[in-house]
């Protein structure tokens, strides 16, 4: 895929973001979470057998090498994918950490949760 196609599968993403990537995008932008800038719907390129491959990122952090994903009711149905992928991004030398939707009614805990995931980095 060129990386023209990546960009702009990323920006329609962001055009579409979730009411709950909504929330925490108004936390994390601007430095304003911990002094950290955060990407949103930012695109990971890897390669596996040759090829390249990419997956979009809910949110990306390159200071901490750290990738949130925010997960709503369908990764019910896909947790050996969100396995394999968080497999690929440990790989890459990054960390992620997966929040449920219905976690982020409590917006402070989970800033507080990202941070002690920071913290022990």
């Amino acid at each position: 895929m060129l990386k023209r196609q990546i960009i702009e599968i990323a920006r329609q993403l962001r055009k579409e973001q979730t009411s709950s990537e909504k929330k925490l995008w108004q936390v994390l932008r601007n430095r304003k979470f911990l002094g950290l800038k955060f990407l949103r719907q930012h695109p990971i390129v890897f390669e596996i057998d040759g090829r390249l491959r990419f997956f979009v990122a809910d949110f990306y952090c390159a200071e901490k090498k750290l990738v949130l994903e925010v997960d709503g009711k369908i990764h019910k149905h896909q947790l050996e994918r969100d396995k394999e992928r968080d497999l690929i991004i440990e790989k890459l030398g990054l960390k992620v950490l997966r929040i449920k939707n219905e976690e982020l009614d409590n917006i402070d805990d989970v800033l507080q949760r990202i941070k002690n995931f920071i913290d022990d980095l």
